[in-house]
């Protein structure tokens, strides 16, 4: 039994007790997040497809905490002209569990 929803403009394929890195959010460790744009559904009896979403279907996730992405380094030079520049970046995510599909 699976479930895909949309989330901060992507669409996720997620089953129960599975882990996902989502975009940030402002959730303490142990906070519940409901996701309502749920786009499909399947499980033994087959395949739902909303159109474009499924109506009081709804996924529950527990947050288990906040993480930090990969380091990014971005360089700029200007050649001949004695500039350079060094910066980085780290994307925060939110660490969520999927506890509950529910299709009503």
């Amino acid at each position: 039994m699976y479930a895909i929803i949309d989330d901060g403009g992507r669409q996720w394929k997620v089953e129960e007790g599975q882990q996902l890195r989502i975009d940030y959010r402002n959730a303490e460790a142990g906070d519940e997040i409901i996701f309502d744009r749920v786009l499909a559904y399947r499980d033994d009896d087959g395949l739902r497809l909303g159109g474009p979403t499924l109506d009081g279907a709804v996924v529950t996730a527990e947050v288990l905490g906040d993480e930090k992405g990969p380091k990014l380094v971005v360089q700029k030079l200007r050649r001949r002209k004695n500039s350079r520049r060094k910066t980085g970046h780290r994307q925060l995510y939110t660490s969520v569990k999927i506890s509950k599909i529910n299709v009503g």
